[in-house]
């Protein structure tokens, strides 16, 4: 069984995500043990502050280093972590692939940031992997380390009800997007599913969806910004 341990200064934001869906039938069928770990825990003033002002000045305050040293060390004498990943907009950009490498992992240790920004020395002394969801910037790295254990969770074997399911998702080969997909009824208010897919023709079913794949890949993977139009 997979274990994913978060440590977060706001944990109430995973409540509901990670009891929801496949995450939870997850958790439910014995795939995956997730725990989430209050920053706040792990201080010990009696105002349980967490943050503090930047040195040399700056917008923002900064994630204390006592309080993750202090909760990371304890998590590390219980169990060994194949990634300690540290989500920052400053780290590699998530892809499928990561995603594959991440659900072989028997624990992973997640850190999520906040405000400003963390002590970096958080960052240099555990961290084995920095990722980011993209080229912008979140109130904190909670939506990214749900974002991660959801791609994640999926792939594990035997939390998905249809076992091909992961695999033929989009950018499993390569970067290449899935093509459309359509169910019954075949016509609805005059759109009809294409012909092709009730041919029942596997060969040209295939050759069809290689064809839409590509062409939606260089529709918008070719774009830039929202709002641009391809056509």
């Amino acid at each position: 069984m997979m274990r994913i341990d978060i440590i977060s200064a706001v944990p109430e934001i995973f409540e509901s995500p990670l009891n929801a869906s496949i995450i939870r039938r997850a958790q439910n069928k014995g795939k995956v043990e997730i725990k989430v770990h209050n920053l706040r825990d792990y201080v010990h003033d009696k105002h349980r502050q967490i943050d503090d002002k930047p040195f040399g000045g700056g917008p923002g305050m900064i994630l204390k280093p006592e309080p993750f040293f202090e909760c990371i060390e304890k998590l590390m004498q219980e169990r060994k972590y194949n990634n300690v990943i540290f989500t920052t907009p400053k780290g590699k950009i998530f892809s499928q692939k990561t995603a594959n490498k991440l659900s072989l992992a028997e624990n992973i240790l997640l850190i999520a940031g906040h405000y400003k920004e963390i002590d970096d020395r958080v960052r240099e002394k555990f961290a084995t992997d920095e990722i980011s969801i993209g080229n912008f910037v979140l109130t904190g790295g909670e939506i990214p380390s749900l974002l991660i254990v959801d791609a994640v969770v999926r792939l594990i074997p035997g939390v998905l009800n249809d076992s091909e399911s992961a695999l033929n998702d989009s950018f499993q080969d390569g970067d290449i997007l899935e093509a459309p997909h359509y169910t019954r009824p075949a016509e609805l208010k005059g759109m009809k599913v294409p012909e092709v897919l009730l041919s029942g023709n596997e060969k040209e079913i295939k050759k069809w969806k290689e064809i839409q794949s590509k062409k939606i890949t260089e529709k918008w993977r070719n774009l830039n910004t929202i709002g641009e139009n391809n056509d």
